[in-house]
């Protein structure tokens, strides 16, 4: 079979293999054919998220993608690419920081259910793969957008009752946040792991609106910005 890869030019491979996982093909490649082609790769069994990549567009993990001949291989979207197939994720992952997505427990911490930790068990499941990341397409217009990668981790916190200081975090996702989703749900419809942030985000925006925020597209009255609290 054929494929292409996206390096500094579209590169053509033929490999001869049956049956083959995207990170199989990639090794032989490397092995037998071009020892300098670049790409990442873990557990190998689609746990880590290192080997995320786009194939014909779409993201994948290369370790449980299997491959078509004329498949095009290329690099995740929204990131500098360091080399080949790898790309760097620091501002993705900064986007964490940024978006507060971290516990801040109570002095008292209350106990959690079973029906608790149902709640936001799923968001705990992230691989930090960067699929979503790189299939939002708000990234092409705002390169701030703290995206899906982090606000379904802000909604994981949020809907804890652990959390000390849900109105922080919600406050945090105002700007470039919530409200500069398009719910494309095309995040969803990548992440390995099934992890639906559109719903999140639509449970943050409900989770806005309790706290005296609405959307900010939206006005009343000649122009009155709706983007802050209300009281």
């Amino acid at each position: 079979m054929k494929i292409k890869i996206q390096r500094q030019r579209l590169t053509e491979y033929e490999v001869n293999l049956k049956n083959p996982t995207l990170l199989e093909v990639l090794n032989e490649i490397k092995t037998t054919q071009d020892n300098s082609l670049t790409y990442s790769s873990g557990c190998k069994s689609s746990v880590c998220g290192s080997c995320a990549m786009r194939v014909n567009s779409k993201e994948v993990l290369a370790c449980g993608y299997k491959v078509q001949d004329g498949d095009i291989i290329e690099p995740l979207n929204n990131m500098p690419i360091i080399r080949d197939l790898v790309v760097n994720m620091d501002k993705a992952l900064g986007f964490n920081k940024k978006s507060i997505t971290w516990l801040n427990p109570q002095a008292n911490t209350p106990e959690l259910s079973q029906d608790d930790e149902k709640r936001n068990a799923l968001q705990s499941d992230c691989i930090l793969c960067s699929s979503c990341y790189s299939s939002c397409p708000v990234y092409a217009v705002n390169e701030e957008f703290k995206g899906p990668f982090s606000l379904t981790r802000v909604f994981k916190y949020v809907s804890d009752k652990r959390e000390a200081k849900p109105k922080e975090k919600i406050d945090v996702i105002q700007l470039n946040g919530i409200w500069d989703c398009t719910l494309c749900n095309e995040c969803t419809l990548v992440c390995p792991q099934g992890i639906s942030s559109k719903a999140d985000i639509e449970k943050l925006r409900m989770k806005s609106i309790q706290f005296g925020y609405s959307d900010p597209n939206f006005s009343i009255g000649g122009g009155l910005d709706f983007g802050a609290p209300q009281f």
